[in-house]
């Protein structure tokens, strides 16, 4: 009994100095301790190429080339339509809202976008320029078929 004493306290010292020696874990928080509040990153600014980007993988939404910044889209007002609506797109050479968003879940076209596609950013978003949080090996698919 005294042993096995013995040998937890020994055990449990060995853990409490190694936790020690760790003074510092990488986190997406940075330095900053865990009771403080870090100050905010500055804002990075948005990628705006208007050229259709090639997308990474099939069936990935295309990303925003522009700033939405104050864009309103709520139950309301869209926006993003007074541009992408099927007649809007002549005046603003803007491409129009994909076929599929018209589509209701019964698979029946519908006149205008589909309430489940109403609220854009839901798969949209913004591309900016920021350096990557973590490292990526992604490979697109054609570049595995090719080989």
């Amino acid at each position: 009994m005294r042993k096995t004493i013995i040998l937890a306290i020994v055990l449990s010292s060995g853990f409490a100095v190694t936790a020690q020696e760790q003074d510092y874990v990488a986190t997406l928080r940075g330095p900053t301790p865990l009771h403080e509040q870090p100050s905010a990153p500055p804002t990075p600014k948005v990628v705006e190429e208007d050229t259709k980007r090639q997308r990474s993988y099939p069936e990935q939404p295309p990303t925003i080339p522009h700033s939405i910044r104050d864009y309103q889209v709520d139950l309301n007002v869209n926006k993003c339509l007074g541009c992408h609506a099927r007649h809007r797109t002549g005046e603003s050479a803007a491409p129009m809202v994909s076929i599929t968003h018209f589509m209701d879940r019964d698979g029946q076209f519908r006149a205008a976008v589909s309430p489940r596609r109403y609220f854009c950013n839901q798969c949209h978003v913004v591309e900016n320029r920021v350096k990557p949080l973590v490292e990526n090996d992604f490979v697109d698919v054609h570049a595995i078929l090719s080989k």
